[in-house]
């Protein structure tokens, strides 16, 4: 049923570390050619490619900044030069950049959240697009986030509300490209234990967030990655298109 994914041309977006760095690892080693980019973590970039190669996969890296529009047209057409093609696009970069409160926003602060987090999505899925349509069709999954639905907690306004226009934008993607060919969906994580919290999360941000969910703990990035693979894999969810699977222990059930 996975056979498929030998020799699939893949492009993930903040893979260096986290939950893209998981996913990367893991489609390579079903067969798939990575393109892991990064902005700044060029180490934990080449790490994630070696250690895909090491074990039998072909990756390599590729550093772009996606807050800007021309940097991400050249990181998408460059990663499918080298890969010979696109098959799958994985928008997963994004961050809060820092718990900011109503009263301390500024433009400088909008900007950064909404260009990396809303910018990066659609300008790599329309760069993307002359790419697929050339293959006959192609996938684009979104990382999205429980802070879409519950608002996020505390300072996190323009990061949940960016990722709201992720959750949304998926839909819309999805009516407007199946004409092509083109399935979109996304995942959307809850609190799960990766360095996104390390940074902008203290011991009562997380505590909170364990008490609110029915399994008692956070996930990690690894227990995130099947629901990547199965919106990923068209032998299993070829007629899945629009959706957003969350996974976060039963903290929402939407």
């Amino acid at each position: 049923m996975l056979d498929e994914w030998n020799g699939k041309r893949v492009l993930i977006t903040g893979a260096s570390r986290g939950i893209g760095a998981a996913v990367a690892k893991q489609l390579g080693a079903l067969g798939a050619h990575i393109a892991v980019h990064y902005h700044s973590s060029e180490a934990p970039a080449e790490a994630v490619a070696k250690a895909i190669r090491d074990a039998g996969g072909d990756a390599f890296t590729v550093k772009a900044d996606v807050s800007h529009t021309s940097e991400t047209q050249k990181l998408v057409d460059d990663a499918a030069e080298r890969l010979g093609g696109l098959d799958l696009l994985i928008n997963n970069a994004g961050d809060m950049l820092g718990r900011v409160g109503l009263d301390e926003m500024d433009d400088d602060q909008y900007d950064r959240v909404m260009d990396l987090n809303v910018r990066s999505v659609i300008m790599a899925s329309r760069a993307a697009l002359p790419h697929f349509r050339h293959a006959g069709g192609g996938n684009i999954i979104h990382t999205t986030s429980i802070a879409a639905r519950n608002g996020g907690g505390g300072g996190a306004g323009l990061y949940a509300s960016a990722k709201g226009f992720v959750s949304t934008i998926t839909r819309n993607m999805a009516k407007e490209l199946a004409g092509d060919n083109i399935r979109v969906n996304a995942v959307a994580p809850g609190t799960i234990a990766t360095d996104f919290h390390e940074r902008h999360s203290s011991d009562a941000h997380l505590n909170a967030a364990r008490a609110s969910i029915p399994m008692g703990r956070l996930g990690t990035a690894e227990e995130c990655v099947g629901a990547y693979v199965f919106l990923a894999t068209d032998t299993l969810s070829g007629y899945v298109t629009g959706q957003i699977i969350e996974v976060n222990g039963g903290q929402l059930m939407p």
